[in-house]
């Protein structure tokens, strides 16, 4: 099995610097919009314990929809399978992340999966707390663990930004709650959910939560199984069936490793047994996902034969 390599992964990022002139800055959170395109990072963290990175290492950027898979675990742990496929259904969809139209087609109108923004929502929903910040709080704990960092919170410009023009997704919850399948305040689940995908961190620390993943959710270090292992595989899994929004399919065909991207140009990827990588480069393409981030796996999945498939 080969290492990955810290000359190695500084050459290929140089090389698929140049593919962000192919991709665009989201620019339906005004927070978003001011994201440089050219600043750019990777990092590989081993489950060995090593790491090497490339690009501008430390720049923290928002998780955005990286952080349903945490949402996601976390609810998994607090409440179990059942409780959490009652809310949401396990299946991929071909339809963008934000659609509303599988909840009026499905009966019950629960969404299709936890990683689609009505799924994420329907989660966070599930979190523990009187407030917003209790809830956003869990996620935040959870975060904290896995990358071994106290200094882990959210952006709080961001959430904001994301909070007042979260129309869409207001839409998705007050349609939800009309069905039963959230409950509670949607103001109270709106402010929590755009906290959940303001939490900042690098790539670095990103790359370590992916290799907690790779290592069935045992902390490499401590040995502490900080997610249950049969919990670990479940994200894992949606995240090679829904991950990388309505483009999952090629990207399993082109990368074959379990990953999730969000909109500020970030994408987690699991190499199992082997580490966790992440990439940002906030240019994205017309589906949402990173461009160099998705070029510069395409070339290590190659490289390094990642792919499960």
């Amino acid at each position: 099995m080969k290492k990955v390599s810290d000359e190695q992964l500084k050459s290929w990022m140089e090389h698929v610097r140049i593919y962000a002139n192919n991709g665009k800055v989201a620019d339906y959170i005004p927070a978003l919009m001011r994201q440089k395109p050219e600043i750019n990072a990777a990092a590989y963290y081993d489950v060995d314990g090593s790491c090497v990175g490339a690009g501008q290492t430390e720049y923290r950027f928002t998780l955005q929809s990286v952080s349903k898979i945490l949402a996601l675990a976390v609810a998994l742990m607090k409440h179990g399978e059942g409780a959490v496929f009652s809310r949401v259904g396990k299946e991929p969809t071909s339809d963008p992340f934000y659609s509303i139209s599988k909840l009026e087609l499905e009966k019950p109108s629960k969404p299709i999966n936890p990683m689609i923004n009505a799924g994420a929502l329907a989660i966070t929903n599930m979190m523990c707390g009187e407030n917003s910040e209790e809830m956003v709080g869990e996620i935040i704990q959870l975060a904290k663990e896995l990358t071994r960092e106290d200094s882990i919170d959210y952006d709080e410009e961001v959430a904001k930004s994301e909070y007042e023009s979260a129309f869409l997704n207001r839409s998705l919850a007050y349609f939800m709650k009309q069905n039963g399948v959230i409950t509670g305040s949607v103001e109270e689940l709106l402010d929590a959910y755009t906290k959940q995908c303001a939490i900042t961190m690098n790539v670095q620390q990103l790359a370590r939560i992916g290799a907690v993943f790779a290592n069935d959710g045992k902390d490499m270090e401590t040995n502490e199984q900080i997610i249950p292992e049969h919990y670990a595989q479940i994200c894992k899994t949606f995240m090679v069936t829904c991950g990388m929004y309505n483009a999952s399919g090629s990207f399993a065909i082109r990368v074959g490793i379990p990953a999730k991207s969000g909109v500020s140009g970030a994408i987690l990827g699991v190499v199992k047994n082997q580490g966790g990588v992440a990439v940002f480069g906030p240019a994205l393409d017309e589906k949402g996902n990173s461009v160099i981030g998705i070029k510069l796996l395409e070339i290590m999945a190659k490289h390094y034969k990642w792919s499960i498939f």
